[in-house]
């Protein structure tokens, strides 16, 4: 019913599982190491067509610093930290109150408005570019961050409803059932009782609504344009001129971009690995 474990296997599957798998982690990691060595190449290597020999010259300093001092790059950072982290606190805190309603309370209709938290997770994002681009410039929120904010966190509470409704079904009723029974109100067990158990699936949470939003390129070019809302996502496309595709400063600027989410991973992967696995074996 089950695979067998590949220590129980023969000599020779381990031997090809171990071959295979150096291979694999290799072609995975493949499109970044091409960016990352785009990243220290001159321009020069691009006009000649070397893409993939050695470098003429290694630029690492010369490019990551014209990244950071020579572009709007730190004001397309910041941009993204201003839209990404009141997205998560939104999104998490919205999706908190709205689990703890549909995973705790049982009242007529409360399947309906899981599965419609649920379905709305299934609509093609790209057929309501239109509407939504329409709808921000009607009411004046075309090109700011509040207005990303907003629909990031709309677009996102479905998802955190779902992931925080069966994270709360899973905890103990009886807990909640004894803080009734003493006469605790209904915002304190929340506060009190239920919040401080939801913190593993909170950080959970906030990791990956932070990867998703901080690596959002789609709703940043359609709602926004110019450095003054545009996350570093968009902002990359900046080293784009009429004429000339500077190659080399978009590699850079690419690994910088991708640094926060990593790092953010790293810092929070205990309460990440337990978020997920909490209740996963009884």
């Amino acid at each position: 019913m089950f695979p067998t474990p590949i220590e129980k296997r023969s000599k020779g599957t381990q031997i090809a599982y171990q071959t295979m798998v150096p291979v694999a982690l290799i072609l995975w990691l493949l499109p970044l190491i091409a960016v990352a060595s785009f990243s220290v190449r001159p321009l020069a290597d691009f006009t000649n067509g070397n893409y993939w020999g050695m470098p003429s010259t290694v630029e690492f300093l010369t490019n990551y610093g014209r990244v950071f001092y020579d572009s709007d790059m730190p004001r397309y950072m910041l941009n993204s930290v201003l839209i990404t982290v009141p997205t998560v606190i939104g999104a998490v805190a919205l999706s908190c109150m709205t689990g703890f309603a549909l995973g705790i309370y049982r009242f007529k209709g409360n399947l309906l408005i899981f599965f419609m938290f649920i379905a709305g997770n299934f609509v093609p994002f790209q057929i309501l570019m239109v509407p939504v681009r329409d709808l921000t410039v009607s009411v004046g929120l075309y090109d700011t961050k509040l207005g990303l904010i907003m629909f990031h966190i709309a677009f996102q509470t479905g998802f955190c409803t779902l992931f925080m409704r069966n994270f709360i079904r899973a905890l103990p009723f009886e807990l909640i059932e004894a803080a009734r029974v003493e006469g605790v109100a209904e915002w304190r067990i929340f506060w009190f009782v239920v919040l401080p158990l939801m913190r593993p699936a909170i950080a959970a949470l906030s990791v990956l609504i932070f990867t998703f939003i901080w690596n959002d390129y789609f709703w940043a070019i359609v709602l926004t344009q110019g450095p003054d809302a545009q996350p570093v996502t968009a902002g990359i496309t900046s080293f784009n001129s009429q004429y000339v595709a500077q190659y080399h400063l978009m590699s850079a600027g690419s690994i910088v971009a991708a640094v926060p989410p990593v790092v953010m991973f790293f810092m929070m992967q205990k309460h990440f690995i337990a978020g997920l696995t909490l209740g996963a074996v009884k």
